[in-house]
């Protein structure tokens, strides 16, 4: 190796410019070789993060081969012989881990540790050599500039002799930190050699060591192990190439084949003729789905029929869930709005109707052969595609009607039998009326001929007209809704219930009856049946006030009651069963013309749910009920303090006619005595015409009284 360079220490007390000069060049030195030392620390550290990353990481591996058998895999799972080299490769690879923890040990020692120390204590000691040697350098020059400054005709032997002390103090510490701090800069022209080989002579050695360790621990028989494992990796990739060969090869004939299957319109009908024979089938379809009242959305699913029932899969689901049972059901194409090649499936009771869209008109007419000869069950026989054929023979298209709500119960009815024949006809054999049908008939809910109304018309219309007149004879500006203006604010202030809900009409029609508790689920029935095929869309918005007094519809614009019903004539209020948000009252309300009562019902739908609705409603009955009850209880209160104060009054009256007849007892009394001594004749007659004015007053009171009496 070359000379080291020194500073010299012997000229350290003199402190000449060439000595500070040559200090500088030092430092300078010790500060490239802090800068360098520090990006050689960093990239050390990384080489012994590595390590310590690659230990942990194969050591992860080594565990996760160990568990392989402890794995659920859906295919291939109880691989025997994969499983076997597995565990063996796990046995080779914690070998290996087991290396690199001694590697990461040893680069910990030998690589880490001499270049640590280096940069922690060695570089930062000469920093604090360097810091204390500028101020005791400062101090030096301060004490010089006060012993130069001492007077020379004012000489003061104490300022003398305490400047000398501290130049004598100031000039030691310099010269010894000096010395010390050059000692530590030469020091570091050695260190800084053996700083940077100590720790790459660690990390070579660390790294022989290992290779040493790897080259006895695999041996000849891991080099065959390999080997085999090699062979076999090559003849399970000679496999996958000729897999895959093949599958290109059905790949080119699938996409010469199925050229003419890729477009969605109908193909030509002369290469691929409608199959109406089948009983089974599967495919993508787009299903209708109600959001709301009369909006809806399509879904597109997987449908497939399963025996006698229609399926449906989504795309993420492992299995498919019932949509309907097809058996003795009716299908038939239909026109939509939005839609194309649409067909409608309606269950056997009628109570379900689903509507599904196909791709192409072919596909739609198979769907619709498909699920008509399910419904009539030939799925069941034997031979079922030839049963179908001959069924499907004189039949171009596989459509059957559905039959109305209003068909279904003329049906059942005693007049139409030939009509029941013919419905009978249609329908598969098997099919039985609804129970429920037959035990309720469906003219002692609801009256047949009474039209529907689909928008709000007031009840009493028709009473209004004569009390319009009336208000307009009186110069009473009165509501053409029904009610004055007065009695709402009433109503609205005095009522301890408000609540206000938001509520759509659907329709409202006269029933016949106001106690049964399936009037309102069967006017909810028709009325929705009869906006389905009217296709009537259009509903009216209000606001339902229900109080205490009475239920009121307004219009949420102008604030206006539209209609307000008693609260004493609503009988019942329920929602429906399935659509919570459907519900409905029975009103009883005077006729207009025969002067007979007569139950309508009205049909909503709300924002929320109905039944909070209804159980408002029961609750402002309620109320109402309870403060009828109190009204009455006062009444009578009322009456009975009357009946007290009346009877009050006649026994004052009967002690007054008591005290008179006293009174007139005695003065009749005082009139029966003997005559008085004579006297003036003035005086004698002034007497006897008050005595007989007396008397006479006397038996007026006495006649007065027993009149009263």
């Amino acid at each position: 190796m070359p000379g080291i360079e020194k500073l010299p220490i012997e000229e350290t007390l003199e402190d000449s410019p060439q000595t500070r000069s040559l200090l500088g060049v030092f430092e300078e030195d010790t500060a490239a070789m802090s800068s360098y030392c520090s990006q050689l620390y960093q990239a050390m550290q990384r080489i012994y993060d590595a390590q310590n990353e690659l230990s942990a990481a194969t050591h992860l591996t080594s565990r996760l081969l160990k568990e392989y058998d402890k794995q659920r895999f859906p295919l291939g799972g109880d691989d025997e012989v994969m499983s076997s080299t597995l565990q063996q490769f796990a046995k080779v690879i914690d070998e290996l881990s087991s290396c690199h923890a001694v590697l990461s040990t040893q680069l910990a020692d030998a690589m880490m540790f001499p270049i640590t120390q280096f940069k922690e204590r060695d570089l930062k000691e000469i920093l604090t050599l360097k810091e204390v040697f500028q101020i005791s350098s400062d101090d030096h020059d301060v004490a010089i500039n006060r012993y130069s400054r001492l007077s020379k005709k004012r000489d003061n032997d104490k300022l003398r002799a305490e400047a000398v002390e501290d130049v004598y103090t100031s000039r030691k510490k310099q010269h010894q930190t000096m010395m010390h701090y050059f000692c530590s800069l030469n020091t570091l022209q050695y260190k800084k050699k053996t700083a940077l080989l100590e720790p790459l002579l660690g990390y070579m050695q660390a790294q022989i060591s290992f290779f040493k360790l790897g080259s006895e621990n695999l041996t000849q028989q891991w080099e065959e192990f390999l080997g085999t494992i090699g062979t076999s990796v090559q003849n399970v990739r000679r496999e996958m190439e000729e897999g895959v060969g093949q599958m290109q090869e059905t790949i080119q004939e699938m996409e010469r084949s199925c050229d003419q299957l890729y477009a969605p319109c109908d193909p030509d009908p002369a290469h691929s003729p409608v199959c109406r024979n089948l009983t089974r089938k599967q495919g993508y379809l787009c299903i209708r789905n109600k959001t709301g009242l009369v909006s809806s959305s399509w879904e597109r699913q997987y449908f497939f029929t399963q025996g006698g029932n229609l399926m449906q899969q989504g795309r993420g689901e492992v299995a498919g869930g019932l949509l309907t049972d097809l058996d003795n059901s009716s299908v038939m194409a239909v026109d939509c709005d939005d839609r194309r090649f649409c067909f409608q499936v309606t269950s056997f009771d009628g109570k379900k109707v689903v509507t599904l869209q196909s791709e192409s008109r072919k596909d739609c007419e198979e769907w619709i052969s498909t699920i008509n000869n399910i419904s009539k069950r030939i799925y069941l026989s034997e031979n079922a595609e030839e049963l179908a054929a001959r069924v499907n023979q004189s039949a171009l298209e596989a459509v059957t009607p559905s039959p109305s709500f209003q068909q279904r119960h003329e049906s059942m009815r005693p007049g139409s039998k030939g009509r029941a024949g013919r419905a009978s006809s249609i329908s598969s054999v098997g099919s039985e009326a609804s129970p429920a049908l037959s035990v309720l008939s469906f003219d002692a809910l609801v009256a047949p001929e009474t039209p529907i109304q689909f928008d709000i018309i007031s009840p009493v219309s028709e009473e209004n007209s004569g009390q319009s007149k009336t208000a307009a004879q009186s110069g009473r500006r009165s509501n053409p809704f029904g009610e004055s203006g007065d009695g709402t604010s009433e109503d609205s202030e005095d009522s301890i219930l408000h609540q206000l809900y938001i509520v759509r009409f659907l329709g409202s029609m006269e029933v016949r009856t106001t106690e049964s508790a399936d009037v309102i689920p069967e006017t909810m029935r028709q009325i929705l049946a009869a906006r389905a095929i009217h296709n009537i869309f259009r509903m009216t918005e209000s606001h339902l006030l229900v109080t205490c007094d009475c239920l009121k519809l307004i219009d949420p614009q102008t604030q206006v009651t539209r209609l307000r019903f008693p609260l004493t004539s609503v009988f019942q209020c329920s929602s429906h069963q399935d659509n919570k948000r459907l519900f409905g009252f029975v009103l009883q309300s005077a006729g207009g013309r025969g002067g007979d009562s007569r139950a309508v019902c009205y049909i909503f739908e709300s924002n929320n749910d109905g039944e909070k609705i209804c159980d408002s409603v029961g609750l402002a009955k309620q109320i109402a009920f309870h403060s009828e009850m109190d009204r009455k209880a006062v009444e009578k209160r009322k009456e009975v303090d009357k009946a007290k104060e009346k009877q009050q009054e006649e026994l004052s009256k009967q002690k007054q006619i008591e005290k008179d007849l006293e009174e007139q007892s005695r003065l009749i009394a005082a009139s029966s005595r003997p005559a008085n001594p004579p006297a003036a004749d003035g005086q004698f007659l002034v007497l006897s015409n008050s005595q007989s004015e007396d008397s006479d007053a006397g038996e007026e009171g006495k006649k007065k009284g027993e009149s009263e009496a």
